[in-house]
Formats: C-alpha cells, sequence, structure tokens
C-alpha cells in the first residue's frame, strides 16, 4: 500500500468505510471504453479499503449496458451533469442532452440500485430566477440522494465569455446568485435531499481567469448566512421592540452572525439589540426571536 493512500486512511479512519473513490471532471461513462475501464481496473485493488466507487457523467451518456459495466466494477454513486431541466437553456448552452433525457437517465439508475447524484448550475445563458427554480422542483422531484449546486462562472476565452462582452449574456451578480441559492438550500433541505457541494471549489487559476466578478471562494457560507438574514428580519418585523432575544441552533450561531459578521452588523446597525439562545433541538436554518 503506498504512503499516499496510508495516509489518505489514516485521516479517514472509520469515515474510510462510508467513503469512496471518485472520478470526476468529465463525463466518465463518455470517455473512450478502453481508457474507462483502464480507469476503474485501476481502482479495484482499492475498494477493499472503501465503500465504492463514485463517477460523474452525462445523461444521454447512461444506458443498461454502461450501468451493468459499471455495477461490475463496484461503481455505487453516479452524479449526472444535468445542469437544467429547462429545454430552452440546454440547448442554448449546446448541452447536447435534454430534461427527458435526464429523467430517463434518473430511472436507469434507480432501477440497477445506484445511489444517484444530479448537477445543477444556476445562471446558464438563457437562464432566469424562474428557470432554475423548477430545475430545482424537477430534481426534488426526482429523488436524488445528492445534489450539487454550481453558480455559472464565465470564463475567458469561451464562448459564453463572447456572449457576456458582447452584452448578449448578463450573468447574476454575487448577491444575485446568493438570494436565489438561499431559497435553493431550503427547498432541497424540506425534501430531506443533502447539498454535498455549493459554489466552485477555489482555484488561483479560476480567479485570475474569470470574468464579471460574481465568484466567491465562500459562497456556500454567504447563502446561509443570507437565509438568517432574510428570516431575522422577517421575523423581527412581527415584534414592537427592538430588544430581541434570537434562538438558534449552536451549530448554526456563525451562520446566524454573517461572514465577519456581516448580519449581526447589520442588525445592530437597525437598532436592535440582540440577546442570544441555544437550542440544539432546533433544525438548522431554524431561528426563533422574542
Amino acid at each position: 500500500m503506498s504512503s499516499t493512500l496510508d495516509k489518505a486512511l489514516a485521516d479517514l479512519g472509520d469515515n474510510a468505510k462510508t467513503a469512496e473513490i471518485a472520478f470526476f471532471g468529465g463525463s466518465f461513462t463518455a470517455i473512450d471504453r478502453k481508457y474507462m475501464l483502464a480507469l476503474l481496473n485501476a481502482a479495484q485493488p482499492y475498494l477493499k479499503y472503501f465503500y465504492g466507487i463514485r463517477v460523474s457523467t452525462r445523461p444521454d451518456a447512461i444506458d443498461s449496458e454502461v450501468l451493468s459495466v459499471l455495477k461490475k466494477y463496484g461503481v455505487t454513486a453516479i452524479e449526472l451533469g444535468a445542469q437544467s431541466m429547462d429545454d430552452f437553456v440546454l440547448s442554448l448552452n449546446e448541452r447536447g442532452h435534454t430534461a427527458q433525457d435526464v429523467a430517463d437517465a434518473c430511472a436507469l439508475i434507480r432501477s440497477r440500485g445506484f445511489s444517484l447524484g444530479l448537477q445543477m448550475m444556476t445562471g446558464l445563458y438563457g437562464a432566469s430566477f424562474e428557470k432554475d427554480i423548477y430545475t430545482a422542483r424537477r430534481f426534488i422531484d426526482l429523488r436524488p440522494d445528492t445534489v450539487r449546486i454550481y453558480p455559472t462562472v464565465v470564463m475567458k476565452d469561451t464562448a459564453l465569455a463572447d456572449a457576456f462582452l458582447s452584452g448578449e449574456y448578463v450573468p447574476y451578480t454575487l448577491e444575485e446568485s446568493v438570494s436565489l441559492c438561499a431559497k435553493l438550500i431550503l427547498m432541497f433541505a424540506k425534501a430531506d435531499i443533502p447539498i454535498i457541494r455549493l459554489g466552485l471549489h477555489y482555484s488561483d487559476s479560476l480567479v485570475k481567469n474569470s470574468l464579471c466578478g460574481n465568484y466567491h471562494p465562500a459562497f456556500k457560507e454567504l447563502c446561509e448566512s443570507k437565509i438568517f438574514y432574510d428570516s431575522f428580519y422577517r421575523a423581527a418585523k412581527n415584534t414592537d421592540t427592538k430588544d430581541v432575544t434570537v434562538t438558534v441552533n449552536p451549530r448554526s450561531l456563525s451562520k446566524f452572525l454573517g461572514q465577519k459578521k456581516s448580519n449581526y452588523n447589520a442588525f445592530t446597525a437597525s437598532g436592535y439589540r440582540l440577546k442570544l439562545q441555544y437550542d440544539d433541538r432546533l433544525g438548522k436554518y431554524d431561528i426563533i426571536i422574542n
């Protein structure tokens, strides 16, 4: 066993039993078949240490034959880069598949016993808040085990960059993306579908080569803080005093306070005098104000 694997297993501890070997960054079942099998074969000696293999792919690169191959090699979870459930948006962004392809692939994956993940992109060319919320609703109807949400970031030297620079495409601002994704978090939480990733992983290259300035490395934190910001003001407007007692789950305190205490500073700037209480029986995004 390599020293790298030794360290990974040591870091994971008992969690290794539920961890998966993952092939991401492309459409795994759409690559050259010999290469795909070579990758799966390379993973076989290590499967005994992990729960299984997770792959990401396109909805139109799934059929019964490929699922049989994946099952044979120990794949346990398949994530589909669905991105949108609006056919106009999919066509405009040249995704190469339809919303029905997503639904059909989900049904096949479910029928073969794989864990199903769906990935969506908000703010695509031709999208709107309404269309993105529609996509989230369709995702919920499909009952995935997990969801990833990636706000669209415009990269230099791409067709999307050309559309942006010509004025044909107007991306969401960071504030708009945060507002939308805060709503999506609550939608998936209510449906008991975990969001396992919200926002793109940070990289120097991403920051250097992106346009619009709407990328943020702590995007999920901003969205969760927005949930509490909105919840506070909705509840506080029903009180007849600026002296309020706020009860939150202690694990959600930092989200309530906001990044760099932005929420807390806004609340106090509005004249509210806060007393904080904690109740670990409250839900992750619940808040009580008295």
